[in-house]
């Protein structure tokens, strides 16, 4: 048996089988079959099929290559078997005679016949040609719909409408002549035709599809006749079979769908027929219908049914009346002509009911009463018609037009509006923010998709936007005045604070989702939860940066576009250090910017406006690199490295403004940028090799300047650009001033420090003497305030940079020191001392408390439209002019002018005293006054922050010039040693992130000084010790007074400012970046961006910060503190606390009595031992004594929240608890114990004494005499609490209560029992009426009888006598009266005698 072929054999395998197969002769299982010629037909199909011979592969006889298969042969097509193709007939012919292309119907045209058309000349009219068609024509005589439809369906209707109308007709003539007048083949539906046989039940009246329309008209009725009747005569031949047949047929091979799309008409069609039919039934009127008034023709003269309205509706008035005649007003749609209507009068608003707001399309918000033509177009929208304006959800749904112009125009109005909303304009005539709205409904990811579109309009558009939202302009220019001011280029960044994001994460989301949204990596937030909490981060999230790269490089935008873009670019960078750097990073970004935007060469620019800023140098591109070398050192080395930022800074400085082929203005903004860009690099001290190619440059201006100041009216670009050359030269003079020291280790900062500057002081030395007669130019406009305020930071720059010189020329090694030395006496003396006497000079000094944000919080007032997600300095609008930030603000110059006379009177030590008499300036010492006075500082936001700590300047740099001349001359006004000292800690509570330097030098210098406390040398102590006789009225040791506390507390203060250092100490990294700011050393500056002020650098209970810390260490330590650290610490902490208690009260204001309080309890819960110390416990008796006090003891509130503890009852359980342990029956630990259960604090924390530890009530042996409090206080009012008063009940009768074991609450259970036992208030509950009958029967029942008698006969408090209250001889009438009335009632035994 042959083997068949298994899968892996190949064809030489197959081959062989083949002639195994031949050779061995087998019959094939498979016959192959030869069939017959098509020509042939089915003639041979009766002879059986030949067989043809075997089909061999032959390999021989193959080519060598494969056929081609294109072109492919030709296929013919099989004849059927009952339809033979005659030899004779050509096929093509046959194919032609078949064939129905339209090329087939026209080459047989047969031409129309119009010998007998009447042929008709045009008639000249006045109408228009061709006539318009008007839609009603085909709505005449049409019913009515109900309700708003379509035109489509309206049309549907009618057609049916008219359909109806024809069907019944012919139905009537069929009930006439029923056997001659069956129905037409119109009314047949496929239900009919499938349900009920065709024959005998339909006749054909005449033909529907033929008309003879075409032919002669004589001819044309008799053909179509002649077709029709062969049509009927071929229809009634066929059997009902082969109709029926054909039916299905045709069922068969139509559409599904539309067999049942048909059906459905069909059922439509009888419902109308049926009631038609029922309108004709008798006893209803029925008209009289003939065939031929099938369809009625429409006519002007009959009236449409559309225009029979109900009589409740009014007819629209329209302002032209729709004719027939017009095209493709066939059809009118009234509900869709309102709009063509008058608008209706606007309304008057007669309630206080909101309005939607509608804004013009200038962004100005409209009245709702205000009437405005139309013509305006201010009226395209659907809600109230009537009002002008468009809301913001029409503006919305505008952006989102296909139309370009409608989405630009809608973009350009919500700019309008963002501008005008943050500038105030809206002020209280909105209800709630604009910009919350906006950001709510997602302007901002309208506004990222918008930059997303093709068309260049919509992207400039949406850039203005963005712009408008992003960017203050104010706040850029309000920053750009203060870079020359002292530690000007200094910013913080512009991002919201961490802290407010976390309140509305706890405030919005459970503590799970928290956890997760707080975790580190915000690159796994979507960017809406970014935006949600900072705006720029949502945006950064979007990829922003490249889209504005490729309009920037690619879509080469107009130069408005261009603007805008780079000023969005600044304010990115101004958000924080992350941002800068993603600025920085993107791809060919800043490439883009400096090539396009910052040329070398360009082709010279005419006086009008250009059409394109590509290739044309552009001071906001130089502004964007100059914040960016702001945000850090890393970035600004970068910028000089990496896109040769120094040809171009040589470009555009070594050319005079009036020599750049630009507009002057331009021109001289770009210098000023040029020069700030630089001294930014020089304050890091990078960029100084530049300084000896440009020396003649800068020369030559710094000569020119005294010639502008010169000129009458000074431009405030000139001023902006010299102010800007004297900052540079002020950090190219402290770059100067580095001595490189010795480098003590081999890291990367060491080797940084040791390099040694390019600029040597001989380089920087000739500057002085062209500096200085400016300033005495500058100082001649003083008296005049309209010339001086026009002067802007010029006389700030140039006091900055003598400031500068002095300090880097103090610095030499090799120099005499001599020379300087006279060379300050010559400026003291020839300008100094003069100005310090001139009297415009104290009217400067008066001015402060009228500009201080300090004094007046009200001007950092938040703005209306600031919203938390994105931070502002809020300076839409401008400031006044008396104000920090305003045109006439002293605070700039007197910085400076309090800098240059600290710096000489620290290298000269005997200018000091006469430089210090600026300090006695009476609108200084006001100003003292007002800042000392116990007022809250102003709430913490991005303007109040920068204005704050340009006044924090002001104060700390007069701090220590009267710490320098207190230290020199120690004869100073106690007065002013106070106000000093009283300054100086005020100052230290408020400063801010950035001013750490600042703060660790007033602890050295001003905080714990002795020459700033005067009363130690005034009799301070000894009228300490007197007034507290006054006060408490004993007269103990005065070896252990106050008095002797207060002085031996003068005597430790290098010990507690050694304590304060160590337990205040700041972060080390952030107080090194402070000292090198301060200090001028440039090559330690890491950034000239400041951290996010959240709080200030210290909290405001600071001087209680070493005892918290103790407290803290004790609790994370379960072996203990060591004794010395401990005992030390709260030693010096304990002192310091109690000379600002006495001495300094106004202090520690911010700190509530509670709080205080809370901190004093620290020190017993340290640990076991600590509070038994001698010096601990006289101190903190005296600081409990000062508690106590009767103007303090009101205002001591524990209910309200304190910082840093979650809860004063849970610090008083855990004071309870240590108690017991260790306490020992001290008295001052039992005072603090008792001092919280006075009658008016909370019931809780009695109730935690008397429920929970009521064993600690044998050891709060505290005696009455010695009670810090007023027994009243503990007594009245009545107790209310009926649980407390059970456990005072119950407390008294165990016995676990005596008086000679707790007198103080063993008065006060026993005055509150009885008060409650007798009350007889009417409006108590019947619990409390069953209580107090219960608690007077057992207190009657009592065998104690010094316990029975103390109950009944209880009378007031008096701390005087040994039980701590007076009892009545005998029982008052009123409670014998109640007694006998229980007792008859059967409440009270009687067999108890009568007390």
């Amino acid at each position: 048996m042959l083997s068949r072929p298994k899968p892996g054999e190949s064809e030489v395998d197959l081959l062989r089988f083949q002639s195994q197969f031949l050779a061995a002769g087998a019959t094939p299982a498979v016959q192959l079959v030869k069939k017959g010629s098509r020509r042939a037909g089915d003639a041979n199909l009766e002879h059986p099929p030949l067989q043809d011979h075997r089909d061999v592969v032959m390999l021989d006889n193959l080519p060598d290559l494969p056929p081609a298969l294109v072109p492919a042969p030709p296929k013919r097509a099989r004849p059927s078997p009952g339809h033979l193709l005659p030899e004779h007939e050509d096929p093509e012919e046959r194919l032609n005679r078949h064939d129905q292309h339209i090329t087939a119907v026209l080459t047989k045209i047969i031409e129309r016949d119009t010998s007998s058309m009447p042929v008709n000349l045009p008639v000249s009219s006045g109408v228009a040609f061709p006539p318009v068609f008007h839609r009603s024509q085909g709505r005449q005589g049409k019913p009515v719909t109900a309700g708003k439809r379509s035109i489509f369906a309206q049309e549907i209707a009618a057609r049916r409408a008219s359909g109806a109308k024809v069907s019944p007709v012919r139905k009537v003539e069929s009930t006439l002549d029923p056997p001659e007048s069956p129905m037409t083949c119109e009314a047949l539906t496929p239900r009919q035709c499938g349900s009920q046989p065709p024959w005998n039940s339909y006749s054909f009246q005449g033909p529907h599809l033929v008309t003879g329309k075409g032919l002669r008209s004589q001819e044309a009725e008799q053909e179509a006749q002649t077709i029709h009747e062969e049509n009927v005569a071929r229809l009634q031949a066929l059997a009902p079979e082969k109709i029926l047949q054909e039916q299905q047929r045709l069922l068969a091979q139509l559409d599904p769908s539309l067999v049942a799309f048909l059906k459905s008409h069909s059922r439509t069609r009888e419902q109308t027929e049926e009631k038609a039919t029922r309108e004709q039934r008798p006893g209803r009127p029925s008209a009289e219908v003939t065939g031929k008034e099938a369809i009625a023709p429409t006519s002007a003269s009959v009236p449409r049914q559309e225009d029979e309205l109900e009589p409740k509706t009014p007819a629209l008035a329209l302002p032209v009346t729709p004719q027939k005649e017009w095209l493709h007003m066939d059809t009118v749609e009234l509900e869709k002509l309102h709009w063509t209507q008058d608008l209706p009068p606007l309304r008057r608003q007669q309630t206080q009911e909101r309005m939607q707001a509608r804004f013009s399309l200038q962004g100005e918000l409209l009245a709702p009463d205000l009437d405005l033509p139309t013509h305006l177009g201010l009226h395209h929208h659907g809600e109230e018609a009537e009002r002008a304006g468009y809301s913001l959800q029409e503006l919305f749904h505008l952006t989102r037009s296909q139309v370009s112009q409608q989405r630009a125009l809608a973009l350009h109005v919500l700019a309008q509006v963002i501008g005008r909303a943050q500038a105030g304009e809206f002020g209280d005539r909105l209800v709630g923010s604009v910009l919350h709205l906006l950001l709510d409904a997602g302007f901002l990811f309208l506004l990222r998709f918008s930059l997303d579109d093709r068309v260049d309009g919509v992207i400039a558009a949406a850039v203005r936007a963005l712009r408008a939202l992003l960017v203050a302009p104010e706040d850029e220019e309000l920053l750009d005045s203060a870079f020359s001011w002292y530690h000007g280029a200094l910013m913080f960044a512009l991002m919201p604070s961490q802290a407010g994001m976390e309140d509305e994460d706890e405030d919005e989301e459970p503590p799970a989702e928290k956890a997760k949204t707080k975790s580190p990596e915000e690159g796994n937030r979507p960017p809406s939860d970014l935006a949600r909490h900072d705006v720029i981060k949502g945006l950064l999230a979007t990829n922003l940066l490249p889209r504005l790269r490729y309009v920037l490089e690619v879509t080469c935008p107009g130069p408005s576009v261009v603007l805008d873009i780079l000023t969005v670019l600044i304010r990115l960078a101004r958000h924080s250090l992350e941002s800068a750097t993603r600025v920085l990073e993107c791809p060919r970004l800043v490439e883009t910017v400096v090539r396009e935007f910052l040329p070398t060469s360009w082709s010279p620019m005419g006086s009008g406006p250009t059409s394109s800023l590509h290739r044309v140098p552009c001071a906001p591109a130089m502004k964007l690199l100059r914040v960016l070398a702001s945000a850090s050192r890393n970035i600004a080395a970068r910028l000089l490295s990496g896109f040769d930022l120094r040809s171009r800074l040589s470009r555009f400085i070594a050319e005079d403004p009036q020599d750049l082929a630009l507009p002057l203005e331009e021109a001289e903004t770009l210098s000023t940028e040029a020069f700030r860009l630089w001294a930014v690099a020089a304050s890091y001290g990078l960029g100084s090799d530049l300084y000896r190619e440009l020396y003649p440059v800068l020369m030559r201006a710094l000569q020119a300047v005294p010639k502008e100041l010169s000129s009458p009216p000074p431009r405030p670009l000139t001023l902006q650009r010299i102010a800007s050359l004297l900052t540079l030269l002020t950090q190219l003079t402290l770059a100067a001033g580095h001595i490189a020291p010795e480098p003590n280790s081999d890291s990367a900062e060491a080797s940084l420090l040791a390099t040694p500057s390019s600029i040597t002081w001989t380089q920087v030395s000739g500057l002085q003497p062209l500096v200085e007669p400016c300033l005495r130019q500058t100082l001649k406009l003083l008296p005049r305030p309209e010339m001086w305020s026009a002067l802007g930071p010029v006389p700030t720059a140039c006091l900055l940079f003598l400031d500068a010189y002095y300090q880097a020329w103090s610095q030499q090694p090799g120099l005499c020191p001599e020379d300087w030395l006279q060379d300050m006496e010559r400026l003291s003396e020839g300008l100094l001392l003069p100005l310090l006497k001139h009297p415009s000079l104290g009217s400067l000094w008066d001015s402060l408390g009228c500009c201080s944000p300090l004094c007046n919080p009200q001007s950092c007032a938040v703005a209306p439209e600031t919203i938390s997600s994105l931070a502002s300095l809020g300076c839409a609008g401008g400031h006044p002019p008396l104000s920090l930030a305003g045109s006439a603000s002293p605070f700039p110059f007197l910085t400076a002018l309090l800098s240059l006379l600290n710096t000489l009177g620290r290298i000269h030590k005997g200018l000091c005293g006469q430089l210090a008499t600026v300090l006695a300036a009476p609108g200084l010492q006001n100003y003292f006054l007002r800042c000392v006075a116990p007022v809250a500082a102003p709430h913490l936001t991005p303007f109040s922050a920068w204005a704050l700590r340009h006044e924090y300047h002001l104060q700390y740099l007069a701090l220590t010039l009267a710490q320098r001349a207190a230290t020199l001359q120690p004869p100073v006004s106690g007065t002013d040693a106070a106000l000093c000292h009283g300054m100086a800690l005020a100052l230290l509570g408020r400063l801010l992130p950035g001013s750490e330097y600042l703060a660790h030098e007033l602890m050295l210098s001003c905080v714990f000084r002795l020459e700033f406390l005067p009363e130690r040398a005034s009799g301070g102590p000894e009228a300490a010790d007197f007034s507290d006789r006054l006060s408490l009225g004993s007269s103990g040791d005065s070896g252990c007074g106050r008095g002797a506390l207060l002085a031996q507390a003068c005597q430790d203060l290098p010990s507690i400012c050694s304590c304060y250092l160590t337990h205040c100490s700041l972060a080390r990294a952030s107080l090194l970046a402070s000292q090198a700011l301060y200090r001028g050393e440039l090559r330690r500056v890491p950034a000239l961006l400041l951290p996010v002020p959240k709080e200030p650098l210290l909290p405001t209970d600071w001087p209680f910060l070493p005892l918290i810390q103790l407290y803290h260490r004790a609790s994370d330590t379960p072996s203990g503190l060591p004794p010395a650290d401990t005992v030390g610490t709260a030693l010096r902490a304990l002192q310091w606390v109690l000379v600002l208690e006495s001495w300094r009260p106004q202090a520690l204001w911010a700190v509530s009595p509670a709080a205080r309080l809370a901190r004093l309890m620290c020190v017993f819960l340290v640990d076991s031992e600590l509070f038994r110390e001698i010096p601990i416990q006289r101190l903190v008796a005296a600081l409990l004594a000062r508690l106590c006090q009767p103007e303090v003891l009101p205002n001591l509130n524990l209910d309200c929240p304190l910082p840093g503890l979650t809860s004063f009852p849970d610090l008083y359980a855990n004071f309870l608890e240590h108690f017991e342990a260790v306490s020992f029956g001290d008295h001052l630990f039992g005072a603090l114990i008792l001092l919280p259960l006075q009658r008016r604090f909370s019931v809780t924390l009695r109730l935690a004494l008397f429920g929970e530890h009521v064993g600690a009530l044998r050891a709060l042996g505290l005696p009455l005499t010695q009670l810090p409090v007023s027994l009243e206080c503990y007594t009245a009012p009545p107790e209310d609490s009926l649980a407390l008063l059970q456990l005072y009940f119950r407390a008294l009768v165990t016995g676990a209560l005596r008086p000679r074991w707790c007198p103080v609450l063993y008065a006060v259970a026993v005055a509150h029992v009885n008060s409650f036992i007798f009350s007889q208030d009417p409006n108590n509950s019947d619990e409390i009426k069953s209580a107090r009958r219960n608690m007077l029967q057992k207190t009657w029942l009592l065998t104690d009888e010094d316990l029975q008698q103390h109950l009944l006969h209880y009378k007031l408090p008096n701390s005087a006598l040994p039980e701590g209250f007076e009892l009545y001889p005998q029982l008052p009438p009123l409670r014998q009266q109640y007694l006998q009335k229980l007792r008859i009632s059967g409440v009270l035994s009687n067999g108890v005698s009568d007390t």
